[in-house]
């Protein structure tokens, strides 16, 4: 069996092999994919219904 001598990943080595030029375009396609997913998927949601506007309370001056 062969050793391997290779430090372990750290996330310093990662961020290091995302951030040269030809990984760089991939990770920034990637993250701009994402956004919009998250994005669209939170418009898509209904919002929560208002409650009824009930009205001015008998104190409330009147114009």
């Amino acid at each position: 069996m062969t050793e391997d001598t290779c430090p372990p990943r750290t996330f310093k080595g990662l961020l290091r092999w995302a951030t040269t030029p030809p990984q760089a375009w991939g990770v920034y396609l990637l993250a701009i994919i994402l956004v919009w997913l998250i994005s669209f998927y939170a418009g898509s949601l209904k919002p929560k219904k208002a409650p009824d506007a009930s009205p001015p309370a008998v104190t409330a001056p009147r114009n």
